[in-house]
C-alpha cells in the first residue's frame, strides 16, 4: 500500500513538473503583455513591476482584434461542421471494411497528410484565384477541410474500430437499415470520440497560418495572420504581440472547459477492454 502511494505521489509530482514546464512560456507571455517594453526585456528580468492593460486594450479596441477573432471562429466552426461529419462517415466505412481493403486507403490518406503544406498552398491559391474566391471564407474553409480530412478520418476510425460489429448486426436484425444502425446505435456510442475529433479539428483550423496567409485578405484575415503583423523588429511591439497571443488562447480554452467531460472520456475511449 505504501509502495503504491509512493508511486502515485511520484507520478503526480512528475506530471505537475511537466505541466509547469509547459506553462512557463504562457506565463512569461502573460507577464510581457502586462509590462512596459522597458520592463519586459530588462536584464535581469523584473518580477516586481506596475502592471498595465494598455496593450490588451490596444489589441482589442484599436487593432481590430475582435473582427479577426470572428473570422477565425467562422473558419474554425465551418471546418468542424464540414470535416467531422464527412470524416465520421468515411471512418465508419473504413472501420467496417476488411483490413486488406481499408489498410491501403488509410495509408493513402496518411501519405496525403504528410505532404508539406507549402506544396499544396500554391495549387489552392491558383484554384481560388481562378474561381474568384480569394479573401472569402469558402476558399480557406475548403482548403482546411481538404488538408485536415485525413487526420479526422484516422482519429474517428480509431474510435469506431473499438465499437463491436455485433451492435450493427443486432440493430439491423431488429429492423434498422445500415444508416439507422449507424445513426441510432453506433454514433451515440462514440460521442466522446466525436468531441475529441471536433476539438482537434477546431484547433488545427483555428491555428492555421500558411493557408490563411495565402488565401485571406483584409476582409477575412484570421488571428494568426493578424498577430504576426503586430510584431516586428521594434521591441516596442513585442508586448503588443504578447497581448494578442494571450487573447488568441481564450476561445480554445473556453471550448475545452465546456467539453472537458466528453474530452476525458474520449481520450480514454477504448483504452480498457473487457
Amino acid at each position: 500500500m505504501m509502495v503504491r502511494r509512493s508511486r502515485q505521489t511520484t507520478l503526480l509530482l512528475c506530471l505537475g513538473l511537466f505541466t509547469l514546464v509547459n506553462l512557463v512560456p504562457v506565463l512569461w507571455g502573460l507577464l510581457i503583455s502586462l509590462k512596459q517594453p522597458a520592463d519586459a526585456f530588462a536584464i535581469p528580468p523584473k518580477l516586481i513591476f506596475t502592471p498595465t492593460l494598455a496593450f490588451h486594450r490596444e489589441v482589442w479596441m484599436e487593432r481590430g482584434f475582435a473582427g479577426y477573432l470572428l473570422n477565425s471562429l467562422v473558419v474554425a466552426g465551418a471546418t468542424v461542421l464540414i470535416s467531422v461529419p464527412i470524416g465520421t462517415l468515411a471512418a465508419y466505412g473504413l472501420a467496417r471494411m476488411h483490413p486488406s481493403v481499408s489498410r491501403p486507403l488509410l495509408f493513402a490518406l496518411l501519405a496525403v497528410r504528410m505532404l508539406p503544406q507549402i506544396l499544396l498552398a500554391i495549387p489552392f491559391f491558383v484554384l481560388a484565384r481562378w474561381l474568384g474566391l480569394i479573401d472569402t471564407y469558402p476558399a480557406l474553409v475548403l482548403a482546411l477541410v481538404a488538408v485536415n480530412q485525413p487526420f479526422t478520418i484516422w482519429l474517428m476510425r480509431s474510435f469506431l474500430a473499438d465499437v463491436p460489429v455485433e451492435l450493427d448486426e443486432a440493430a439491423m436484425i431488429d429492423g434498422c437499415t445500415r444508416w439507422q444502425a449507424f445513426r441510432l446505435v453506433v454514433l451515440p456510442t462514440v460521442r466522446p470520440g466525436l468531441a475529441v475529433t471536433a476539438l482537434f479539428s477546431m484547433l488545427l483550423a483555428y491555428n492555421e497560418f500558411l493557408f490563411a496567409l495565402i488565401l485571406t485578405g483584409s476582409h477575412t484575415k484570421t488571428l494568426p495572420v493578424a498577430i504576426a503583423e503586430y510584431g516586428g523588429e521594434d521591441i516596442n511591439y513585442w508586448s503588443l504581440s504578447a497581448a494578442g497571443a494571450i487573447g488568441i488562447m481564450l476561445p480554445p480554452v473556453v471550448f475545452i472547459i465546456f467539453v472537458q467531460r466528453h474530452l476525458i472520456r474520449g481520450l480514454g475511449f477504448g483504452a480498457v477492454k473487457g
